[in-house]
């Protein structure tokens, strides 16, 4: 069952992590790197502003500055992770990856079951977290950053190499397969100048 949590509203830098059920490296068994650059897309067409990532093979790590405008993040998040379940399971079919979607579909518990859903692709929990000051939201997204390089994944040698990654931008300042907007300059705006003092 999933935990509730919360809806949240209100403005602010958020740390949201989220996981493949299992562990499973969906994202990578599936190449499904481009469904999170189209949510992430979607986000910042809403007003949401994307300052750091790493898309992992089997989770992500987003710190997300949210604006009120509609949908609490929690709505948004479960949205995104619909949209890319729905992907996800259709690329299994295609590459017939039967013995994951039977691992997939045994997961659905069976309320769930009975309102017609055939696969669990996430975790249906995920972590939030309000950055409430400069040096937690620096914190982050290092912590982000280090992800690809740690010594459980070693996905790479150095951070700024990990191509789904923000880590290359705040390296370098170009751009890389998603153009995020740069923390520091996330938090000048008018509706961050909480964060100036801490």
């Amino acid at each position: 069952m999933p935990v509730n949590k919360p809806h949240i509203t209100e403005s602010g830098v958020y740390f949201i992590t989220f996981t493949c059920y299992k562990w499973l490296r969906l994202f990578e068994i599936t190449n499904s790197y481009d469904l999170v650059y189209k949510w992430f897309g979607y986000l910042k067409e809403k007003g949401h502003y994307i300052a750091g990532y790493v898309i992992m093979p089997n989770h992500i790590h987003l710190l997300i500055g949210f604006m009120p405008s509609g949908p609490s993040i929690n709505t948004i998040v479960g949205n995104g992770k619909r949209f890319m379940a729905y992907e996800i399971v259709s690329r299994l079919k295609d590459a017939k990856l039967n013995e994951i979607l039977a691992i997939l579909s045994a997961g659905v518990d069976s309320s769930d079951k009975k309102r017609g859903k055939h696969h669990e692709v996430f975790e249906q929990s995920f972590d939030i977290k309000a950055c409430h000051s400069f040096k937690f939201v620096n914190q982050k997204l290092n912590y982000i950053h280090c992800n690809p390089v740690s010594k459980k994944w070693e996905l790479v040698k150095y951070a700024g190499d990990y191509i789904h990654s923000s880590a290359g931008y705040y390296e370098s300042g170009k751009p890389g397969l998603f153009e995020v907007f740069n923390i520091a300059d996330l938090i000048q705006l008018q509706w961050f100048e909480k964060y100036r003092v801490s």
